[in-house]
């Protein structure tokens, strides 16, 4: 590959180059909690779903897709409107390049944008690293400023292992007496969504 990675925003179109980087996650990981791939026509359903109120970012470079990020529904009540949940993840030869903190470094500015204030992410962990499951997410979210908050144990069950889930989160706005009501990703303007490091969601052409 020959040029510089671009961060842009997502589209259904890209479901399948989407899932192709999530795939491996569920067949040989406990990051996931998912025994099985979606079908493309979920995947696309889940990617459209997200996109009505916040942001799904793809990483690219020369049509390529190396990783992806996206927030989604905390709780799913009105109170927690300004809270979202962010999920990330990278093709496996992509991991330690500096693509996961730019990947979430735009899908914080564009949260913030937002007027969200609270990103929350729940993170797969272990009481001892195996080969499906390292620390490596709880120690990327914590150089991005995430702190633990609690952890149910023995919560998810894979690969015939019970498997602990961390609750993390990190402030990126005030929690202001009246907050500004949240602003639904695409009412969000291409100059803004510039300003936070992402252009606008027209996959570059595949060479």
């Amino acid at each position: 590959m020959t040029g510089e990675p671009i961060v842009r925003a997502a589209t259904v179109e890209d479901a399948e180059r989407l899932l192709a980087v999530y795939a491996p996650y569920i067949a040989h990981t406990a990051i996931t909690f998912e025994y099985s791939a979606p079908s493309p026509a979920e995947f696309r359903a889940r990617i459209a779903h997200t996109l009505e109120k916040y942001p799904y970012l793809a990483a690219e470079q020369d049509g390529e897709i190396l990783g992806y990020a996206y927030a989604g529904t905390f709780i799913g009540r009105s109170a927690c409107d300004w809270a979202a949940e962010a999920s990330i993840y990278l093709r496996r030869d992509c991991r330690r390049a500096g693509l996961g903190r730019r990947l979430y470094t735009a899908l914080e500015a564009v949260c913030r944008a937002q007027n969200i204030v609270n990103l929350n992410a729940s993170v797969a962990c272990a009481d001892e690293e195996d080969e499906y499951l390292t620390r490596g997410s709880l120690l990327f979210h914590e150089k991005m400023g995430f702190r633990q908050v609690g952890e149910f144990r023995k919560c998810g069950y894979k690969f015939g292992r019970w498997y602990n889930l961390a609750w993390m989160e990190k402030w990126i706005g005030p929690h202001e007496a009246v907050p500004p009501a949240p602003i639904p990703f695409p009412a969000l303007s291409r100059e803004l969504l510039l300003s936070c490091g992402v252009r606008s969601g027209e996959p570059a052409p595949r060479e």
